[in-house]
Protein backbone atom coordinates (compact mmCIF):
# COMPACT_ATOMS: atom_id res chain seq x y z
CA UNK A 1 0.00 0.00 0.00
CA UNK A 2 1.69 2.98 -1.05
CA UNK A 3 1.30 6.77 1.06
CA UNK A 4 -1.50 7.83 -0.70
CA UNK A 5 -3.50 5.25 -0.19
CA UNK A 6 -3.04 5.24 3.32
CA UNK A 7 -3.50 8.27 3.46
CA UNK A 8 -7.14 8.11 1.93
CA UNK A 9 -7.59 5.45 4.18
CA UNK A 10 -7.02 7.34 7.49
CA UNK A 11 -9.37 10.42 6.26
CA UNK A 12 -12.36 8.14 5.90
CA UNK A 13 -11.48 6.55 8.82
CA UNK A 14 -11.61 9.88 10.54
CA UNK A 15 -14.28 10.94 8.79
CA UNK A 16 -16.51 7.62 10.04
CA UNK A 17 -14.84 8.32 13.92
CA UNK A 18 -16.00 11.80 13.33
CA UNK A 19 -19.38 11.22 12.34
CA UNK A 20 -20.52 9.93 15.76
CA UNK A 21 -19.92 13.27 17.22
CA UNK A 22 -22.19 15.02 14.12
CA UNK A 23 -24.62 12.27 15.06
CA UNK A 24 -24.91 13.15 18.40
CA UNK A 25 -24.95 16.84 18.01
CA UNK A 26 -28.03 16.53 14.65
CA UNK A 27 -30.25 14.22 17.17
CA UNK A 28 -30.15 16.47 20.33
CA UNK A 29 -32.76 18.64 18.67
CA UNK A 30 -34.26 16.95 16.11
CA UNK A 31 -36.48 12.44 16.10
CA UNK A 32 -33.31 10.68 15.44
CA UNK A 33 -35.06 8.52 12.70
CA UNK A 34 -35.74 11.21 10.57
CA UNK A 35 -32.28 12.02 10.94
CA UNK A 36 -31.73 8.75 9.92
CA UNK A 37 -33.97 9.50 6.99
CA UNK A 38 -32.56 12.07 5.40
CA UNK A 39 -29.28 10.70 5.52
CA UNK A 40 -30.25 8.14 3.30
CA UNK A 41 -32.17 10.20 1.12
CA UNK A 42 -29.14 12.85 0.66
CA UNK A 43 -26.92 9.55 -0.13
CA UNK A 44 -29.31 7.58 -2.65
CA UNK A 45 -29.98 11.31 -4.54
CA UNK A 46 -29.15 12.47 -6.71
CA UNK A 47 -26.29 9.49 -7.16
CA UNK A 48 -28.23 6.73 -7.93
CA UNK A 49 -28.76 8.47 -11.65
CA UNK A 50 -25.59 8.35 -11.87
CA UNK A 51 -24.40 5.25 -10.47
CA UNK A 52 -25.75 1.73 -12.29
CA UNK A 53 -27.72 -0.63 -10.55
CA UNK A 54 -26.12 -3.10 -8.84
CA UNK A 55 -26.26 -6.89 -9.55
CA UNK A 56 -28.28 -8.71 -6.91
CA UNK A 57 -31.53 -9.68 -6.61
CA UNK A 58 -34.35 -7.40 -5.62
CA UNK A 59 -34.75 -9.56 -2.12
CA UNK A 60 -31.01 -8.81 -1.38
CA UNK A 61 -30.94 -5.44 -2.18
CA UNK A 62 -33.96 -4.75 0.17
CA UNK A 63 -32.33 -6.86 2.79
CA UNK A 64 -29.16 -4.91 2.96
CA UNK A 65 -31.47 -1.44 2.73
CA UNK A 66 -33.38 -2.58 6.05
CA UNK A 67 -30.68 -4.30 8.29
CA UNK A 68 -28.62 -0.92 7.06
CA UNK A 69 -31.47 1.62 7.44
CA UNK A 70 -33.56 0.38 9.90
CA UNK A 71 -31.68 -1.25 12.29
CA UNK A 72 -28.21 -0.40 12.22
CA UNK A 73 -28.21 3.28 12.40
CA UNK A 74 -31.85 3.54 13.11
CA UNK A 75 -30.96 2.07 15.95
CA UNK A 76 -27.56 3.19 16.75
CA UNK A 77 -29.21 6.99 16.28
CA UNK A 78 -31.93 5.94 18.42
CA UNK A 79 -29.11 5.24 21.34
CA UNK A 80 -27.51 8.41 21.00
CA UNK A 81 -30.37 10.19 21.06
CA UNK A 82 -31.21 8.33 24.03
CA UNK A 83 -28.09 9.61 25.92
CA UNK A 84 -25.13 7.11 24.99
CA UNK A 85 -22.54 9.00 24.23
CA UNK A 86 -20.11 9.54 20.56
CA UNK A 87 -17.48 7.90 21.73
CA UNK A 88 -18.83 4.92 23.29
CA UNK A 89 -21.10 4.64 20.46
CA UNK A 90 -18.01 4.75 18.27
CA UNK A 91 -16.67 1.70 20.09
CA UNK A 92 -19.77 -0.47 21.05
CA UNK A 93 -20.36 -0.66 16.82
CA UNK A 94 -17.20 -2.28 16.23
CA UNK A 95 -18.71 -5.28 17.76
CA UNK A 96 -20.08 -6.02 14.49
CA UNK A 97 -16.66 -8.07 13.80
CA UNK A 98 -18.06 -10.33 16.55
CA UNK A 99 -21.22 -11.04 15.12
CA UNK A 100 -20.47 -10.82 12.18
CA UNK A 101 -18.11 -13.86 12.51
CA UNK A 102 -20.71 -15.45 14.88
CA UNK A 103 -23.45 -15.59 12.31
CA UNK A 104 -20.97 -16.85 9.40
CA UNK A 105 -20.32 -20.20 12.19
CA UNK A 106 -24.36 -20.35 12.25
CA UNK A 107 -25.98 -19.57 8.55
CA UNK A 108 -22.27 -20.35 6.81
CA UNK A 109 -20.86 -22.76 8.92
CA UNK A 110 -17.27 -20.85 9.00
CA UNK A 111 -15.79 -21.88 12.11
CA UNK A 112 -14.42 -19.95 14.95
CA UNK A 113 -11.00 -19.38 15.57
CA UNK A 114 -9.30 -19.51 18.70
CA UNK A 115 -7.80 -16.34 18.62
CA UNK A 116 -11.70 -15.10 17.55
CA UNK A 117 -13.01 -16.38 20.88
CA UNK A 118 -10.81 -14.89 22.79
CA UNK A 119 -11.34 -11.70 21.74
CA UNK A 120 -14.60 -11.72 22.32
CA UNK A 121 -14.52 -13.52 25.50
CA UNK A 122 -12.31 -10.09 26.15
CA UNK A 123 -14.69 -7.87 24.45
CA UNK A 124 -18.15 -8.90 26.03
CA UNK A 125 -16.28 -9.00 28.95
CA UNK A 126 -15.63 -5.44 28.51
CA UNK A 127 -19.25 -4.37 27.81
CA UNK A 128 -20.69 -6.30 30.73
CA UNK A 129 -18.30 -4.51 32.96
CA UNK A 130 -19.77 -1.14 31.30
CA UNK A 131 -22.95 -2.55 31.80
CA UNK A 132 -22.59 -3.65 35.20
CA UNK A 133 -20.85 0.01 35.95
CA UNK A 134 -23.10 2.03 33.94
CA UNK A 135 -24.97 4.85 34.80
CA UNK A 136 -26.11 8.43 33.70
CA UNK A 137 -23.31 8.56 30.82
CA UNK A 138 -23.89 4.62 29.88
CA UNK A 139 -27.43 3.71 29.95
CA UNK A 140 -28.35 0.63 29.62
CA UNK A 141 -30.96 0.83 27.07
CA UNK A 142 -28.92 2.76 24.77
CA UNK A 143 -26.09 0.38 25.56
CA UNK A 144 -28.54 -2.84 24.20
CA UNK A 145 -29.89 -0.67 21.10
CA UNK A 146 -26.15 -0.10 20.06
CA UNK A 147 -25.68 -3.62 20.25
CA UNK A 148 -28.49 -4.82 18.56
CA UNK A 149 -27.11 -1.95 15.66
CA UNK A 150 -24.05 -3.62 15.72
CA UNK A 151 -25.85 -6.88 14.66
CA UNK A 152 -27.98 -5.44 12.27
CA UNK A 153 -24.13 -4.58 10.22
CA UNK A 154 -23.00 -7.66 10.99
CA UNK A 155 -26.50 -8.84 9.46
CA UNK A 156 -25.40 -6.99 6.36
CA UNK A 157 -21.98 -8.24 6.15
CA UNK A 158 -23.36 -11.18 5.47
CA UNK A 159 -26.03 -9.90 2.75
CA UNK A 160 -22.49 -8.42 0.56
CA UNK A 161 -20.73 -11.79 0.96
CA UNK A 162 -23.98 -13.39 -0.68
CA UNK A 163 -23.94 -10.79 -3.10
CA UNK A 164 -21.28 -12.05 -5.10
CA UNK A 165 -18.86 -9.92 -7.02
CA UNK A 166 -21.82 -7.35 -6.91
CA UNK A 167 -20.38 -3.77 -7.03
CA UNK A 168 -20.43 -2.41 -2.85
CA UNK A 169 -20.64 1.10 -3.94
CA UNK A 170 -23.58 0.80 -6.12
CA UNK A 171 -25.07 -1.39 -3.54
CA UNK A 172 -24.64 1.09 -0.99
CA UNK A 173 -26.20 3.78 -3.13
CA UNK A 174 -29.32 1.88 -4.26
CA UNK A 175 -29.69 0.51 -1.00
CA UNK A 176 -29.98 3.79 0.43
CA UNK A 177 -33.70 4.73 -1.56
CA UNK A 178 -35.15 1.93 1.16
CA UNK A 179 -34.86 3.63 4.29
CA UNK A 180 -36.27 6.90 3.98
CA UNK A 181 -40.23 6.18 3.51
CA UNK A 182 -40.44 3.96 6.87
CA UNK A 183 -37.71 6.05 8.79
CA UNK A 184 -40.07 8.68 8.18
CA UNK A 185 -43.27 6.92 8.90
CA UNK A 186 -41.44 5.54 12.12
CA UNK A 187 -40.29 9.23 13.07
CA UNK A 188 -43.97 10.76 12.92
CA UNK A 189 -44.96 7.67 15.12
CA UNK A 190 -42.70 7.91 17.77
CA UNK A 191 -41.90 11.56 17.71
CA UNK A 192 -44.78 13.09 16.56
CA UNK A 193 -45.84 14.43 13.37
CA UNK A 194 -45.08 17.95 14.34
CA UNK A 195 -41.58 17.62 15.67
CA UNK A 196 -40.71 16.21 11.67
CA UNK A 197 -42.85 18.88 10.50
CA UNK A 198 -40.66 21.90 12.98
CA UNK A 199 -37.29 19.82 11.70
CA UNK A 200 -37.97 20.14 7.95
CA UNK A 201 -39.21 23.50 7.73
CA UNK A 202 -37.32 25.59 10.92
CA UNK A 203 -34.11 23.67 10.93
CA UNK A 204 -31.08 26.15 10.96
CA UNK A 205 -28.19 25.59 8.11
CA UNK A 206 -25.57 23.96 11.33
CA UNK A 207 -28.53 21.10 10.81
CA UNK A 208 -28.49 20.35 7.47
CA UNK A 209 -24.50 20.80 6.81
CA UNK A 210 -24.75 17.92 9.14
CA UNK A 211 -26.84 16.10 6.70
CA UNK A 212 -24.84 16.62 4.26
CA UNK A 213 -21.84 15.98 5.88
CA UNK A 214 -23.17 11.87 6.88
CA UNK A 215 -24.91 11.45 3.69
CA UNK A 216 -22.51 12.87 1.21
CA UNK A 217 -19.05 12.22 3.10
CA UNK A 218 -19.65 9.70 5.16
CA UNK A 219 -21.68 7.45 3.17
CA UNK A 220 -21.08 8.33 -0.83
CA UNK A 221 -17.86 9.37 -0.11
CA UNK A 222 -16.62 7.30 2.32
CA UNK A 223 -18.00 3.92 1.30
CA UNK A 224 -16.66 4.81 -2.34
CA UNK A 225 -13.19 5.36 -1.32
CA UNK A 226 -12.93 2.13 0.83
CA UNK A 227 -14.68 0.08 -1.45
CA UNK A 228 -12.18 0.95 -4.09
CA UNK A 229 -8.99 0.90 -1.88
CA UNK A 230 -10.52 -2.51 -1.06
CA UNK A 231 -10.50 -3.65 -4.68
CA UNK A 232 -7.27 -2.11 -5.07
CA UNK A 233 -4.93 -3.15 -2.28
CA UNK A 234 -6.76 -5.72 -0.60
CA UNK A 235 -9.35 -6.55 2.38
CA UNK A 236 -6.73 -7.84 4.11
CA UNK A 237 -4.30 -4.68 4.59
CA UNK A 238 -7.42 -1.74 4.25
CA UNK A 239 -9.72 -3.66 6.60
CA UNK A 240 -8.03 -3.49 9.81
CA UNK A 241 -7.91 -0.45 9.28
CA UNK A 242 -11.10 0.49 10.28
CA UNK A 243 -10.05 0.12 14.14
CA UNK A 244 -8.97 3.33 13.94
CA UNK A 245 -12.63 4.61 13.54
CA UNK A 246 -13.40 3.90 17.47
CA UNK A 247 -10.03 5.58 18.23
CA UNK A 248 -10.75 9.07 16.21
CA UNK A 249 -15.06 8.63 17.95
CA UNK A 250 -13.46 8.82 21.44
CA UNK A 251 -10.80 11.62 20.66
CA UNK A 252 -13.79 13.17 18.83
CA UNK A 253 -15.78 13.09 21.33
CA UNK A 254 -13.55 13.83 23.88
CA UNK A 255 -12.70 17.38 22.32
CA UNK A 256 -16.45 18.32 21.14
CA UNK A 257 -17.92 17.14 24.47
CA UNK A 258 -15.64 16.95 27.10
CA UNK A 259 -16.42 13.14 27.52
CA UNK A 260 -14.67 11.30 30.19
CA UNK A 261 -13.61 7.69 30.97
CA UNK A 262 -13.87 6.50 34.78
CA UNK A 263 -11.52 4.02 35.80
CA UNK A 264 -14.19 1.19 35.35
CA UNK A 265 -15.74 2.26 32.19
CA UNK A 266 -12.01 3.18 30.64
CA UNK A 267 -11.30 -0.92 31.56
CA UNK A 268 -14.29 -2.13 30.08
CA UNK A 269 -13.42 0.16 26.63
CA UNK A 270 -10.13 -1.41 26.90
CA UNK A 271 -10.86 -4.59 26.82
CA UNK A 272 -13.26 -3.98 24.22
CA UNK A 273 -10.61 -2.49 22.06
CA UNK A 274 -7.82 -5.16 22.85
CA UNK A 275 -10.25 -8.02 21.89
CA UNK A 276 -11.27 -6.14 18.90
CA UNK A 277 -7.31 -6.16 17.86
CA UNK A 278 -6.87 -9.80 19.06
CA UNK A 279 -10.03 -10.74 16.45
CA UNK A 280 -8.85 -8.77 13.84
CA UNK A 281 -4.98 -9.53 14.14
CA UNK A 282 -4.38 -12.91 16.03
CA UNK A 283 -3.99 -14.68 13.16
CA UNK A 284 -1.11 -13.94 12.18
CA UNK A 285 -0.31 -14.17 15.95
CA UNK A 286 -1.64 -17.39 16.30
CA UNK A 287 0.44 -18.89 13.13
CA UNK A 288 3.73 -17.13 13.99
CA UNK A 289 3.40 -19.38 17.51
CA UNK A 290 2.13 -22.56 15.68
CA UNK A 291 5.33 -22.57 13.08
CA UNK A 292 7.34 -21.21 16.29
CA UNK A 293 6.53 -24.44 17.97
CA UNK A 294 7.08 -26.61 14.96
Amino acid sequence: MNARALALALLITFIWGVNFVVIKWSVAGAPPLLVVALRFTLAALPAVFLVPRPAVSARLLWGYGLSVGLVQFGLLYLAIGLGLSAGMGSLLMQTQAFFTALLAARVLGEGVRPWQALGMALAFGGMALIGALSGADVPLLPLGLTLLAALGWATSNLLVRASGGANVFSLVIWSSLIPPLPLTLLAGLTSGWDAVTRTLLHSGPGFWAAIAFMGLANTVLGFGVWSLLIQRHGAGRIAPLSLLVPVFGVLASALVFQEGFPPGKALGAALVFVGLGLHVFGGRWWRSRRAALS
